[in-house]
C-alpha cells in the first residue's frame, strides 16, 4: 500500500500531470493521449492473457476492474477465473477487497468479497496452490480494536475461505505491516513500520520452523533511510520488486527491482518509465502462469475536470499489466554465482 500520511499530498501535487503509456513508445506520453488498452486473448488462454505481446503497460479490464474508482493490488486464483483486488477511497485511507469472476470470456462486475467490507482490508495475496489467502487488516484481534494493520491468513475449505486468522508476533508488531507475498517454499516477505529498521518502513523476510516464525530485516541495499513498503518476491526467490519512496523517484512512490543470488541482493534499480510515472506507482505482482507483471498507478490521462470524471485514467488508481519478460530485460542481468575458492 502507499504511505498513508502523505499520499493525499503526493496526489494533490500530481493531479493534471499525465504519465500515459503507449504501445508504440516507451516514453511518457502527452496529456491528450488516451490510455492504451489491449484485446483479451482467445478462450484457450488464461483470463488475463492478451492477444498480442505487451512490452509496455496496458490497462487491465477497463470499465470493469479499472474504473473511475481507485483500484489496486491484484490476486488471482490459480485457474485465473477469480480475481481479488482493492478499491480505495480517493484519499487512499480506506480499503476494501473486491472479487470478480471470469464468465463467458468476460470479467463480471466486481462485488465486495464476503470477508471484507467492515474493516480496512487490503493487499491480497493467494499462494500458488490456491490454498492460502493472505491480506492486511485493522480488524480486531481477540476482541480488541486495532489502530494499526496486521497480516491475516485464510485457508481454503470445501465451503470457501476459512475465518481470517491473525499471524501474530513476531510477523505482526505494534506498528503496521504491509503487502505480504510468499515464495513457492513458503518464505514470507512483507513491509513493516516496526522500530529498529533503516527507515520509517522497511522490508522483512520470515521463515517458519516447527510452527514458529523467524523474522529478519532484509538490510541494505534493499532497505534504506527512505521508505520501502510493498515487496513482491519471485516464487523461486530469485528477484524482488518493491514499492518505495526514494530520492531517485520520478515524483512519488516508484517500483524498484533487485536480483537475489546466494543470499545476496543486488543494488535496487528504479524500473523507470514507462512503468513508473510522476504519480504514485505501487502494488507489484505477477499472474499465476508467471507471464505477466501487474501493478497499479495513479497516473492521470488527459485533461482532468472538476468534479473528477468517473472514468479510468482520472488520476486515481488503475491496474496495469505487461509482459514480465520485458520487465526482466529492462534491468541489468543477474550476476553469475560466485565460484568456490580454489585450493
Amino acid at each position: 500500500m502507499m504511505r498513508r500520511p502523505t499520499v493525499s499530498l503526493v496526489r494533490s501535487s500530481v493531479v493534471g500531470l499525465a504519465a500515459v503509456i503507449s504501445i508504440a513508445a516507451c516514453s511518457r506520453a502527452p496529456q491528450s493521449e488516451a490510455v492504451v488498452t489491449a484485446t483479451p486473448a482467445p478462450p484457450s488462454l488464461p483470463s488475463y492473457a492478451l492477444s498480442a505481446p505487451a512490452p509496455v503497460p496496458v490497462l487491465f479490464a477497463p470499465d470493469i476492474v479499472s474504473t473511475g474508482d481507485f483500484e489496486s493490488h491484484t490476486a488471482f486464483m490459480p485457474d485465473g477465473k477469480t480475481l481479488y483486488f482493492v478499491k480505495s477511497d480517493p484519499e487512499f485511507t480506506s480499503w476494501t477487497i473486491y472479487q470478480s469472476q471470469f464468465v463467458r470470456q468476460h470479467w463480471m462486475p466486481p462485488l465486495v468479497a464476503p470477508f471484507s467490507g467492515r474493516y480496512r482490508d487490503s493487499d491480497p495475496f493467494i499462494t500458488a496452490d490456491g490454498r492460502h489467502f493472505y491480506f492486511i487488516s485493522d480488524r480486531p484481534v481477540n476482541g480488541a480494536a486495532k489502530a494499526d494493520l496486521d497480516i491475516w491468513r485464510m485457508d481454503l475449505t470445501p465451503n470457501g475461505w476459512s475465518d481470517p486468522q491473525n499471524l501474530g508476533e513476531p510477523v505482526n508488531s505494534p506498528q503496521s505491516e504491509w503487502h505480504p507475498t510468499l515464495t513457492a517454499s513458503g518464505v514470507l516477505y512483507f513491509g513493516s513500520a516496526r522500530t529498529g529498521g533503516l527507515g520509517l518502513t522497511d522490508l522483512y523476510r520470515a521463515t517458519q520452523s516447527n510452527g514458529a516464525w523467524q523474522v529478519e530485516n532484509l538490510g541494505a541495499p534493499i532497505n534504506s533511510a527512505a521508505d520501502e513498503y510493498e515487496p513482491f518476491i519471485a516464487p523461486d526467490e530469485s528477484y524482488l520488486i518493491f514499492m518505495a519512496y526514494r530520492p531517485d523517484s520520478l515524483g512519488a512512490s516508484d517500483l524498484y527491482f533487485s536480483w537475489h543470488s546466494g543470499g545476496t541482493w543486488s543494488a535496487a534499480v528504479n524500473l523507470g518509465a514507462p512503468i513508473n510515472s510522476s504519480a504514485p506507482d505501487l502494488a507489484p505482482g505477477i499472474s499465476p502462469d508467471g507471464r505477466y507483471f501487474f501493478f497499479s498507478s495513479a497516473r492521470g490521462v488527459g485533461a482532468e475536470t472538476q468534479p473528477r470524471a468517473a472514468h479510468f485514467g482520472n488520476g486515481l488508481g488503475d491496474i496495469y499489466q505487461m509482459d514480465l519478460s520485458a520487465v526482466l530485460k529492462s534491468v541489468p542481468p543477474a550476476a553469475p554465482p560466485s565460484e568456490p575458492a580454489k585450493k
